[in-house]
């Protein structure tokens, strides 16, 4: 049995013990919210380089719409190459596309641009129907043909891709690299389609451009 000085000094203890830790929650919170200001403080001063630039082209989408470089102006995109016979890379390449067009279905200043690199079979009909199997708005996810010279130069001259057909198959062999441009034209950043944390990353990267160029981020 407790005497009413032992409860008193108890209770006192607890009320010690009450603050301390309550003090150092404060503190955890505090250091918690100064490190993401850092960290978005460092994000928004941190310039994506530019790489390149996108030169002119004028090709067709999935709809039969005309679809230019200067068409995209003041959008940031992000765009892939592919086919729709592919059975190599592609699927895996378009299911990754897929999680970034459901990613942004909130944000319409960021479009999915994806180049055919086997325009003769690819035409917009065919396009239509690949872009209907995996539910893409043709409002915000673009699947372009054009004439063959015209996608070589694209893919090889403009992006700076591999595009060279198979020694066996004669299928296109290509690039596997996501590339983001931004609102001028320019393109910003590479990312490689296996990284595991491709998502995330295009994200950040996406409001990246976003911010720089004043519209809503991410």
């Amino acid at each position: 049995m407790t005497t009413p000085a032992q409860d008193d000094t108890a209770a006192n203890r607890l009320r010690r013990l009450g603050w301390a830790g309550a003090f150092l929650l404060f503190v955890l919170a505090v250091t918690m919210a100064y490190s993401m200001w850092r960290g978005a403080e460092q994000r928004d001063v941190m310039p994506m380089p530019v790489l390149r630039a996108v030169p002119d082209f004028r090709l067709t989408d999935q709809t039969g719409a005309e679809v230019t470089r200067e068409s995209l102006r003041g959008k940031v995109w992000v765009t892939n190459f592919f086919f729709t016979r592919c059975t190599g890379p592609c699927p895996l390449l378009t299911a990754r596309m897929a999680e970034f067009h459901k990613a942004l279905e909130r944000a319409p200043e960021v479009l999915l641009v994806s180049f055919s690199v086997d325009p003769e079979y690819d035409t917009p009909e065919v396009l239509s129907a690949y872009a209907d199997q995996w539910q893409a708005d043709p409002a915000r996810w673009k699947f372009l043909t054009g004439d063959p010279a015209t996608m070589t130069r694209l893919v090889t001259d403009g992006f700076m891709q591999v595009l060279e057909a198979d020694s066996v198959t004669g299928e296109p062999v290509h690039g596997t690299m996501f590339m983001m441009v931004d609102g001028n034209g320019m393109v910003r950043g590479l990312f490689n389609f296996e990284d595991p944390e491709l998502l995330p990353k295009m994200l950040m990267g996406a409001g990246n451009l976003l911010r720089e160029q004043g519209s809503p981020s991410l």
